[in-house]
């Protein structure tokens, strides 16, 4: 009886690997088939290599087999299951709302003082180093009985993402300017993204009551960056306070609600919840938790929301002192607990109308980000593939016109070397000095900045440096054995580490370095990437004498050239390395002396101003009068990395 033909399943690509798998064959099978074709470089082939769809049906045809292309469910259109906004609601349904005012402004110039005046808290007495390190969100009353939301945005260079977020979420920035500094590198970096997100800017300038300070300086250094304050014929308003004593602060909400009411802030509170995550973190007692800014609708325990990936049924609402709130309005901002897995800091959230849509949307959301990845890398993979074709169509023709055995000769040759290439490289990869990190922090924005300070880094010709895994919470037991596999070490942002992961990092001989203000983790990493530099030979001059005559000694039955000299600076001692320099520049001969005199004695060592005869223990060293003969040692000093990120 005939046997059927085998039929093979194929997609658009697949490795060698694969192919050879798929046609139960082994893989020289595969190399074998391809052959023929004088558009592959079959030598250079490797069982990693993709193949494209052209290539694996012609693999199989050749192989007397057929071939059928797998099916792909996702080949018929997918219908749009996700969750979107409302259409805008009727002007009649919109009510008056709080405005929601950031804060912004350069390091250390005042802005969370600021809101600790105005709330008359002591927030700012807590916060590490003085600097605010995320988000907060927090709720001013006013005498009025009106609100105002303010979001607290860090000022460090670090941290420029979360007041990106800050600025696309908010009514009016609130630019803090301190009167002794002036603009500085964040303040002009704030300004452009108030521009960018088409924010009104109202400046308060600070620490008015420093002596010697001068507020007007502040107003046309304001200028050179479009920011032009009413009293030099603009809109922008500017208030003087002083934030640490509470100077003015009534001038500076009444200028603010001014604003509001020029930019008439409505909005509909009815209906399904629209909102952003402003932060987000895990917390011990309520899981992942999220704050949520309401622009839409109104929140309340039993909602179902979702934010991207991940989705809620809110179990609590909270405002920033952890009280419970039963209804949060839009403008208003709230934690939110309930949440399946931690949402990202700046997502959309939408409410949903059941758990089960809600988990239909983020079921649609993943499929739909897997199939993005994987049209990527389908790219990347066309591209590499393109990339090799290129280059083998170089080697072909520079072998053009060559005779047929030189051509096999050449092609080896590449081959060998090319191999010999990529082993040197995997050599020299292991070698390699490389630090490997874990990173925890407190908050995804936290966790979301240092990874920025973290992509800046441009010396892998120096150090490599990768990311082994990076998340919310404090230092684990597993991110310990993790950083221990890859030799690597844990960094900790605003979290902790207990005894028992502490004892086991230091029996794993794991670095654990936990910190609070973000210049000082930069710090330390730098200080980390320097050690694993290694050491610079450095030449450290003992003495230096010049050469001021030449003549023979007699040593057994050789003639011996000695150099007469006086020593100008430091001490000539024979334990130490010598060198004869000529022109100032040019070194001649490098090496150890065979013999020290002073007049007739055998010395150890000559000092400044005293005469000397040198016997180098190298014929070779050629020394003429004028020359100098340095005395050196060598010592070993340590590399600094070339490394700067952004702000620090």
């Amino acid at each position: 009886k005939k046997s059927e033909t085998q039929v093979v399943m194929i997609r658009q690509q697949m490795r060698v690997s694969e192919l050879a798998k798929a046609m139960n064959k082994d893989i020289d099978h595969v190399y074998e088939a391809l052959l023929h074709r004088d558009d592959l470089n079959v030598e250079r082939m490797k069982p990693s290599t993709f193949l494209n769809e052209a290539v694996i049906k012609d693999v199989i045809k050749k192989s007397g087999m057929k071939y059928m292309s797998e099916k792909i469910k996702v080949e018929k259109i997918r219908e749009n299951k996700d969750a979107v906004k409302r259409p805008p609601a009727d002007a009649s349904a919109l009510v008056p709302r709080p405005p929601i005012i950031t804060i912004m402004g350069h390091v250390d110039h005042g802005k969370t003082t600021l809101l600790d005046s105005l709330r008359h808290t002591q927030v700012a007495a807590g916060e590490e180093g003085g600097i605010t390190q995320h988000i907060g969100a927090f709720h001013v009353p006013l005498p009025s009985g009106d609100y105002i939301t303010f979001l607290d945005t860090p000022g460090h260079a670090a941290f420029s993402n979360i007041r990106m977020r800050g600025a696309l979420v908010t009514d009016i920035v609130v630019l803090v300017v301190a009167a002794d500094d002036g603009v500085m590198e964040q303040t002009i970096e704030s300004i452009k993204y108030a521009k960018a997100a088409r924010v009104p800017i109202l400046v308060a300038v600070n620490k008015c009551d420093k002596p010697g300070v001068d507020p007007q300086h502040v107003k046309h250094e304001l200028l050179a960056h479009e920011v032009v304050c009413e009293e030099l014929g603009g809109d922008v308003q500017v208030v003087h306070v002083s934030a640490l004593k509470g100077e003015n602060l009534a001038a500076l909400t009444e200028a603010i609600m001014a604003q509001a009411e020029v930019m008439e802030l409505k909005a509909d509170p009815a209906g399904l919840v629209e909102g952003t995550i402003i932060e987000a973190s895990t917390n011990k007692g309520k899981g992942p938790v999220a704050t949520v800014m309401v622009h839409r609708g109104t929140l309340r325990r039993g909602c179902v929301l979702v934010s991207g990936l991940s989705w809620a049924r809110v179990r609590g609402t909270f405002d920033e002192r952890g009280r419970p709130v039963a209804a949060a309005t839009p403008s208003i901002a709230v934690e939110v607990v309930g949440w399946k897995t931690l949402p990202s800091a700046g997502d959309e959230v939408l409410e949903v109308e059941s758990e089960a849509r809600a988990k239909e949307v983020v079921e649609w959301r993943t499929e739909k980000e897997r199939l993005e990845r994987q049209e990527a890398d389908g790219e990347a993979i066309r591209a590499r593939q393109e990339d090799d074709r290129e280059a083998y169509v170089r080697l072909r023709e520079d072998l053009s016109s060559l005779s047929r055995r030189k051509q096999k000769a050449a092609k080896a040759l590449a081959y060998k070397q090319g191999e010999q290439q990529e082993a040197a490289g995997r050599a020299l990869e292991g070698a390699e000095p490389r630090l490997s990190l874990v990173v925890k922090g407190d908050v995804d924005g936290s966790v979301e900045s240092i990874l920025n300070v973290l992509d800046s880094y441009d010396c892998n010709d120096e150090v490599k440096m990768d990311v082994l895994h990076f998340g919310i919470g404090d230092v684990s037991e597993k991110d310990i054995l993790l950083a221990e596999t890859f030799s690597g070490t844990v960094y900790g942002f605003g979290v902790n580490a207990n005894k028992v992961v502490m004892q086991l990092a230091e029996k794993k001989n794991v670095p654990v370095k936990l910190h609070k203000i973000i210049y000082r983790l930069v710090d330390d990493l730098k200080a980390e990437l320097n050690s694993k530099l290694p050491l610079l030979t450095e030449e450290v001059v003992v003495g230096s004498a010049t050469v001021l005559a030449k003549f023979d000694v007699t040593v057994g039955k050789n003639q011996v050239p000695v150099a007469g000299c006086r020593i100008k600076k430091g001490r000539f001692d024979r334990n130490f390395n010598f060198k004869i320099v000529r022109n100032n520049y040019d070194t001649i001969w490098q090496g150890k002396l065979s013999s020290l005199k002073h007049h007739k004695d055998d010395v150890q060592e000559v000092k400044t101003g005293m005469e000397c005869g040198v016997m180098m223990d190298d014929d070779d060293a050629d020394f003429q009068i004028g020359d100098s003969i340095v005395c050196y040692e060598e010592q070993k000093v340590p590399q600094q990395i070339q490394w700067k990120p952004p702000g620090f």
